[in-house]
């Protein structure tokens, strides 16, 4: 009786060992065909899928502030809109102020110099951007909707007839100023939380001192910023990673290399041109499918330096090292938006020794219909870059009258170090 149970109980046994073993190989060879399913030669490779960025993936800009009160002026070469020293207190106080603005009057550059040497809040952008723009960019919401068609590369909030006025400046003649609903005694409570004394500007300087022979608004540290020495690296040593991002489909799309060195990939009707130095260039076919987010059909100037900044940073974000992308100008041509944007690192502009731009999109509506990228990855070496001390940057620049002191890095020889510019 014992030996027909154990009979039975083995059969049972069996008979489950063996559906289970069929039931493993069924799975895999299930897993396995997934895997290996390729189009055939009549097959319609699936279609590229729209790509969007969302706005808010933190683009920022590099920002020189200064502070003026009783004491001197406190000032900064490597802040970005980004940074919670700008965002609290400046950040608010510019937002306010571009929110509360109404009226603007034309006024000439002297009276903003005049009203800078004054108590006041100083911004200086390095490109003249529209104010829209500008609240986007420091962290204003859509309640914050400043004028358009009004542009400024510098900002000045001071006081005027027991409250305070909003100076705008593009850099060259254009100047006009605005009251605004920020309180005299709420601008005095913000200068009070800076020391003052560290900078000050060229207009500052004595008769016949070296300053003088600048343009009047060069920011000067008493002291030069640290800033890190970068090694470039190679951003494209894979670029599989890139065509992904721009919504190629590896199933449909076909590369070679041309005699230059330049890889052409084409997906349908649309092309990626990878040149040995680096430069990337995209464009669209018919129906881009590279998309911004926007509210209607045509994005505001707004909505398309977000919307492209937000694209590049996801472009960029996985290779750039320190290097991070900032807009330096943005016009309409038609139907077409154009937006080109810089590098910076820390803050602080990059140039390239050409002269160039790092990125420029083209908008046809909410689509990016050609793309311009000239990757770049930065690496700190652990060393500083070493600036010239003031007075000898000072004493160089004097040979050249009339220009801009300023910090920036340039990149050279595979390198990318922080020294004086005057331009």
């Amino acid at each position: 009786m014992e030996e027909q149970r154990r009979a039975r109980r083995n059969l049972a046994q069996n008979i489950i060992i063996t559906l289970l073993s069929v039931l493993a190989v069924v799975l895999l060879a299930q897993t396995q065909l997934a895997s290996l399913e390729l189009p055939g030669p009549y097959d319609e490779a699936a279609p590229s899928q729209p790509v969007s960025a969302a706005p808010d993936a933190g683009l920022t800009a590099p920002v020189r502030v200064a502070v003026t009160g009783d004491y001197g002026r406190y000032g900064s070469l490597t802040l970005t809109t980004g940074d919670e020293a700008f965002t609290e207190p400046l950040g608010r106080c510019l937002l306010e102020a571009l929110g509360s603005a109404r009226d603007y009057a034309p006024c000439a550059p002297r009276d903003f110099r005049r009203a800078l040497e004054g108590a006041s809040l100083y911004y200086d952008f390095l490109e003249p951007l529209p104010l829209s723009v500008l609240a986007g960019l420091a962290g204003g919401g859509e309640e914050v909707s400043p004028r358009e068609d009004l542009s400024a590369r510098r900002i000045l909030i001071a006081p005027q007839d027991g409250g305070t006025a909003l100076y705008l400046w593009d850099g060259a003649d254009g100047c006009s100023r605005a009251a605004t609903a920020i309180s005299a005694e709420g601008l005095r409570q913000v200068i009070g939380r800076y020391e003052q004394g560290g900078a000050s500007f060229a207009m500052d300087g004595g008769p016949g001192s070296p300053e003088r022979s600048l343009d009047p608004c060069s920011l000067l540290p008493a002291e030069p910023p640290e800033l890190p020495a970068c090694a470039a690296g190679d951003p494209l040593a894979s670029t599989d990673w890139l065509l992904t991002a721009l919504g190629f489909n590896a199933r449909s799309m076909t590369r070679h290399t041309e005699s230059s060195g330049t890889e052409l990939i084409m997906d349908r009707d649309r092309t990626v041109r990878i040149r040995p130095d680096n430069s990337v260039f995209y464009q669209s076919g018919q129906v881009p499918t590279l998309k911004i987010k926007a509210a209607g059909a045509q994005p505001t100037l707004r909505e398309a330096a977000l919307g492209a900044g937000a694209l590049l940073g996801e472009l960029l974000s996985p290779v750039s090292g320190e290097a991070r992308p900032y807009l330096r100008s943005l016009r309409r041509s038609g139907d077409a938006i154009i937006l080109r944007f810089g590098y910076q690192v820390a803050g602080v502009p990059v140039r390239f020794q050409d002269g160039g731009f790092a990125a420029e999109v083209t908008l046809t509506g909410s689509g990016v219909t050609a793309l311009t990228v000239r990757f770049r990855q930065y690496l700190p070496t652990g060393e500083a870059s070493l600036l010239l001390p003031l007075a000898q940057a000072l004493a160089v620049a004097a040979g050249d009258p009339g220009k801009e002191l300023s910090v920036g890095y340039v990149e050279r020889n595979g390198e990318c170090r922080a020294c004086w510019l005057s331009d």
